[in-house]
């Protein structure tokens, strides 16, 4: 054990945690959703997906969140991507449930739609709040048109159809993706929510896109079932979702009864989620968890909401700290989980202290997102294989295997934990 740990009471980690409905959580470590990009080509999840939810089933996490399950099979956000759009697939979803929950996890499915933010060799038209192309991705991106009043409202009961199906089908509840630059994210930002309609033109009318699907999943799925929510604390990009706009959204779905926020930030040309975005203090990624301060400005607002952290977390010192500091009440765990599947129960059990995970930097730019890229996709589709992770596994290997399943397309635009 490290000197820091040593001595250290990490039962915190342990403890259930009680949503305000009466769902209990196991422990307080989760496996924060990660695109696996593993779905069959008819889009629909198959045996790889399994396979890596069945090694992951026994890794120690109280809860598991799958990676972006998309709500339209016309709007992808990448090769691979599972979609739910009805029933077609529901015994490979329920099989899917299964397999995932066989070691008392509890999981749920995050739901999402790209809007812009879909390669243009998936989508050569996709759509958005407003007609504006992701700035600075020209020949990654088509440019989105607008979508119409009437294919908002479907769209909105589109995440209340899938929500169903999947909670059918066994999973434990569901998570909204409303971060990262997503459709959701899209209308909460007034950089790409530029209309003037009752769907946007004030920090009202731009979250009554979240609002609204929020209350239509409700609908759908009942009280008991967990409805939470993945928001960005900011997008930080001069003039778009601030933090004190962020906070309102987050008052706002709070009174809609969300179940539980996970807290992260940042969208494709600001990828704070990754920690490489340049606006974060060193004091910040010293901390490990990249958002905490957000967290606890939420936490002093609305001490009631259950939160989640992901983003940053390596060492057992520092998931201590946040449960113990009363800012959060649930650690995520995403990218430590692809190299080392056993890490929470290995953590809970007191038999580590600290993550492995170290990817090789080149202090290349370009060249260290492009190994960074490639780590986490490797070691997934390892273990969708059958195989266990190679995190020591040279970096070319890796690029030269990430190239051979996904192309040089893929290339185009960073993957990363969702």
């Amino acid at each position: 054990m490290t000197g820091t740990a040593q001595g250290l009471d990490r039962s915190v980690l342990a403890r259930p945690l009680k949503l305000p409905n009466g769902f209990e959580i196991p422990n307080r470590l989760a496996k924060a959703a990660l695109s696996e990009g593993l779905g069959r080509r008819d889009l629909s999840p198959g045996d790889r997906i399994k396979n890596l939810y069945h090694r992951w089933s026994g890794s120690g996490v109280g809860l598991t969140i799958t990676g972006n399950v998309m709500v339209d099979r016309t709007a992808l956000g990448e090769p691979g991507n599972v979609v739910v759009q009805d029933r077609r697939d529901f015994q490979d979803l329920t099989e899917w449930a299964a397999v995932a929950k066989s070691g008392g996890s509890k999981v749920w499915v995050q739901i999402n739609h790209p809007g812009r933010q879909t390669p243009r060799t998936l989508t050569s038209r996709p759509v958005a709040p407003s007609a504006i192309a992701v700035p600075g991705t020209a020949g990654v991106f088509a440019q989105p048109r607008e979508l119409t009043s009437r294919e908002i409202e479907d769209l909105i009961g589109k995440f209340a159809t899938t929500a169903g199906i999947v909670t059918e089908a066994g999973f434990d509840g569901v998570q909204i993706h409303g971060a990262h630059g997503y459709l959701i994210s899209q209308f909460l930002s007034p950089l790409s929510n530029q209309r003037t309609d009752d769907w946007g033109g004030t920090p009202e009318k731009r979250r009554r896109f979240v609002v609204e699907v929020l209350r239509a999943i409700r609908a759908e799925v009942g009280a008991e079932t967990p409805v939470a929510i993945k928001l960005n604390s900011a997008d930080f990009q001069r003039g778009g979702f601030g933090e004190d706009e962020s906070i309102e959204v987050v008052h706002a779905l709070a009174a809609e009864g969300v179940d539980l926020l996970e807290v992260s930030g940042g969208t494709y040309t600001s990828a704070a989620m990754l920690g490489v975005d340049p606006s974060l203090k060193e004091s910040t990624r010293r901390r490990e968890a990249y958002f905490l301060s957000y967290a606890e400005r939420v936490r002093s607002e609305l001490p009631d909401l259950p939160l989640m952290l992901t983003g940053g977390f390596r060492t057992v010192d520092g998931m201590v700290d946040a449960l113990d500091s009363g800012a959060v009440d649930v650690v995520g765990l995403g990218r430590p989980l692809t190299v080392q599947p056993d890490f929470p129960a290995e953590l809970l059990a007191g038999r580590a202290d600290e993550s492995i995970v170290n990817p090789r930097r080149s202090g290349i730019r370009m060249l260290d997102n492009l190994t960074e890229l490639t780590y986490y996709s490797v070691q997934m589709r390892r273990m969708a294989a059958g195989k266990e992770p190679a995190p020591d596994r040279h970096a070319a290997l890796n690029v030269g295997q990430y190239l051979l399943n996904n192309g040089f397309e893929s290339l185009r635009r960073p993957r990363r934990g969702h």
